[in-house]
């Protein structure tokens, strides 16, 4: 708990603006949860407020997660506050979007059933690409910059942004099919919550992992750095081992999805 606080409390202090729109993402979290609590509307199974709640809620922490990682780059502040603000209005506006589809009652991702409705659809790619753009640039400085990090740490942060990049791609691997599902329809039986399928192959958890992989793989390191007491090198290296052994979890259950394999059949 005290790392989470210290987390908020850097970001507040270094860009008040971000650390409010996290907070906001936090608060129509809560209103989905009301939502699911009071509409009994359901699409593909499950209520309306689902998506949107686990959007508002992914979309929350990795702007946190971000904002606070680029306090440990060597950028000017007007470079930092670029980045931090392209990307949480990004993000913010792409969540409304699915926000403002699931009041609608529609679908917001592969959504073709109008013209509307499509190009909400593209706006979300457009918004989600350009982030991507950030997530190579932010990889690629990780790894030729010295951040205001541990060794370890920093190498966890290189290895957490080629992860997510990694975990994009299976998103763009969904739009390509226009569906998250392999060998049926999406919809249907699912994980609580999560709504992974449980008949089929479903894209959507290695996508997660991956997307996930920023906060998993430096928070490995954090630890690592706190509780081990060996040379930075050993530190490198049980991190690169376990980035590795994460990404390997990724490609597994994505090539289980492909062939039509649920996580968890029931």
């Amino acid at each position: 708990m005290r790392l989470v606080k210290h987390i908020f409390n850097t970001v507040k202090k270094e860009s008040p603006i971000l650390h409010a729109i996290v907070l906001v993402h936090f608060v129509f979290a809560l209103v989905c949860i009301v939502g699911i609590t009071i509409d009994e509307r359901t699409l593909a199974g499950i209520s309306v407020w689902i998506k949107p709640l686990k959007f508002w809620i992914s979309g929350g922490i990795y702007i946190l997660t971000l904002a606070f990682f680029i306090t440990k780059y060597p950028y000017s502040t007007k470079k930092k506050n670029v980045i931090r603000n392209i990307v949480a209005w990004t993000l913010l506006l792409e969540t409304g979007i699915i926000f403002y589809q699931a009041v609608r009652g529609v679908r917001s991702h592969y959504n073709q059933d109008s013209m509307f409705d499509g190009m909400l659809f593209a706006a979300m790619g457009i918004l989600i690409g350009i982030n991507v753009l950030i997530m190579i640039w932010l990889a690629v400085d990780a790894a030729r910059l010295k951040l205001k990090v541990a060794k370890s740490i920093q190498v966890a942060i290189c290895f957490g942004w080629i992860v997510v990049i990694i975990g994009s791609w299976v998103g763009g691997q969904m739009i390509g099919q226009m569906a998250h599902n392999v060998s049926v329809a999406d919809g249907g039986e699912g994980l609580p919550i999560l709504n992974w399928s449980t008949v089929a192959g479903d894209l959507r958890v290695a996508h997660f992992l991956g997307l996930h992989g920023i906060q998993i793989i430096p928070l490995f390191a954090w630890i690592l750095a706190k509780k081990w007491n060996t040379t930075t090198r050993n530190k490198v290296i049980a991190v690169l081992l376990f980035g590795l052994l994460f990404s390997a979890c990724i490609a597994y259950v994505f090539y289980q999805a492909k062939q039509g394999i649920p996580l968890i059949k029931l």
